[in-house]
């Protein structure tokens, strides 16, 4: 058998991320055998560094910080670069091209994994960056695939909890339930399934919680690395 991609993880939020790393390390025995799984190697900056300059609207320069810690990885022999941050990918749009290295972009995959399962409008939730950013929309068009975002109230709810909550590591019942009162709310504006477009999000939904069928973007960024990386049948 052929050696695997060493994979790269460009990370920017503890949970996120290291639910990626363990998605790709757990799910690789499946397809290497036990215990086995490509070699990883993980960067990551400061969030409160990402967090500032989001603030600020300052994406390129968040673009340079995600290529600095993308320049880490690869100089520990990362052949294959991921980031599980749906935010930053804004930040990643205007820099992707300046490694030598391929990135697997979070929203192609996402979109790729809705096609395929037949969904036509997506709810889309995240930080409010990202909600009323650029990340998602022209990759679902893409796909003629429509989307929708909750109502301004629960985008700044749903921003909050993010960052009080999910990326400490916090995840409340109370926050569970209003996830899916705003679930609930997209299926009636014809929604068939719901982007977790953060990926804390998914530690905190899942399939069974959820009104709607979930997209994970964190597992299928890790499930898109895995493909990536290991080598098919000669």
């Amino acid at each position: 058998m052929q050696r695997a991609k060493h994979i790269g993880i460009v990370a920017v939020s503890a949970e996120g991320a290291a639910l990626c790393y363990r998605t790709i390390c757990a799910e690789a025995a499946a397809l290497m055998g036990p215990h086995a799984h490509p070699e990883v190697t993980m960067h990551t900056y400061s969030l409160a560094e990402y967090m500032r300059l989001i603030a600020a609207d300052r994406w390129e320069e968040a673009g340079a910080l995600l290529l600095a810690s993308a320049h880490v990885v690869i100089g520990a022999g990362a052949e294959l670069l991921v980031s599980p941050v749906n935010t930053l990918h804004r930040a990643l749009d205007l820099v992707r091209s300046q490694t030598p290295v391929p990135w697997l972009h979070i929203a192609e995959e996402v979109g790729a994994a809705a096609a395929a399962r037949g969904f036509r409008r997506l709810g889309i939730l995240g930080t409010r960056s990202l909600m009323e950013g650029p990340v998602y929309p022209a990759k679902l068009a893409h796909r003629s695939i429509a989307h929708e975002i909750p109502d301004a109230p629960d985008r700044d709810r749903i921003n909050t909890v993010i960052f009080d909550e999910l990326v400490c590591g916090r995840f409340e019942h109370n926050s569970r339930r209003y996830f899916c009162g705003v679930i609930e709310s997209l299926a009636r504006r014809g929604c068939d399934a719901v982007v977790l477009g953060c990926t804390e999000i998914p530690l905190l939904i899942s399939d069974a919680d959820s009104p709607l069928p979930v997209l994970d973007s964190t597992r299928i960024l890790a499930r898109a690395a895995l493909r990536e990386a290991i080598p098919g049948p000669p």
